[in-house]
């Protein structure tokens, strides 16, 4: 099983040995979760607890598949500071450091920042008047699609082609109205699929027959665990279905309170395959 680290803050402060394992990044709910922006939904209560609890569960989950999670330090005071995807993007040793498009959410980044530092790679930043919410940006291979439209502009895209392009990667823009950010419209299959609910995704014809449409929305949100196996929301049973008639080994988490909150299981870690 995998190991939950507390990322403390101080420089020289974190040691790691190497490992060839697989690892993320996550930050526990705060106390003030329900206080959080809200874009294409309406606001419902909370259940904190739940929120706790069902947070524990996706952790567990990613361990008992061998994943091992580092905590990056908390930031009570900033309500979506759960949602860590936003404040990086990850591509082989480099770690971009993130400038949210809505300004309350941009102290979340330093523990981030903090945190990867520790882990050993290289960091740069997005910087103003570039906005870029990870959540935009979804990779598979080498393709990296950034949602425009939402939080992140097109400087902020520009920036990020800027850093990843000499890498190797390929960047390119996509339209999004519909959701808060692209990976609550698409995310990526293990074989490269682009699954997403169709009412959500402005363009489809992006991805050309890769697309799969989804019947439920929760259904467009996996994280990949392995070439076999994907990581998904309880609340879409009928694409776990399809999911697992395509040969894929599907792992479903309850995440109800996240769900409230625009957030998916994408939007609760840093997926670290470096």
């Amino acid at each position: 099983m995998g190991e939950v680290w507390q990322v403390v803050a101080g420089v020289g402060s974190v040691r790691y040995t190497c490992r060839m394992r697989r690892s993320a990044l996550v930050r526990r709910p705060g106390p003030r979760l329900a206080d959080g922006l809200l874009t294409h939904l309406d606001r419902v209560p909370v259940d904190l607890d739940l929120a706790r609890r069902q947070w524990d569960g996706y952790a567990a989950t990613l361990q008992t598949q061998g994943w091992d999670l580092y905590e990056v330090e908390p930031a009570d005071d900033c309500p979506d500071a759960v949602f860590v995807e936003d404040t990086a993007v990850v591509y082989g040793d480099l770690a971009v450091i993130t400038c949210p498009g809505a300004d309350v959410r941009r102290p979340e980044t330093a523990g981030t920042e903090l945190a990867l530092r520790g882990r050993g790679y290289r960091v740069v930043r997005i910087e103003a008047p570039g906005t870029l919410d990870g959540g935009d940006v979804l990779k598979h291979d080498r393709e990296v699609w950034v949602g425009l439209g939402g939080r992140t502009n097109p400087a902020g895209l520009a920036q990020l082609t800027a850093q990843l392009e000499p890498l190797g990667a390929r960047v390119s823009g996509v339209p999004l109205t519909r959701v808060l950010h692209l990976k609550s419209a698409v995310t990526a299959l293990p074989d490269g699929t682009v699954v997403g609910h169709r009412p959500l995704v402005d363009d489809p014809g992006v991805w050309g027959d890769r697309f799969l449409a989804v019947p439920e929305e929760a259904g467009a949100h996996v994280v990949l665990l392995d070439g076999e196996t994907v990581l998904m929301s309880s609340s879409a049973p009928l694409t776990r279905a399809l999911l697992t008639e395509r040969g894929l080994h599907v792992l479903a988490v309850d995440l109800t309170e996240f769900e409230k909150r625009e957030g998916c299981v994408t939007c609760l870690s840093i997926r670290l395959r470096g």
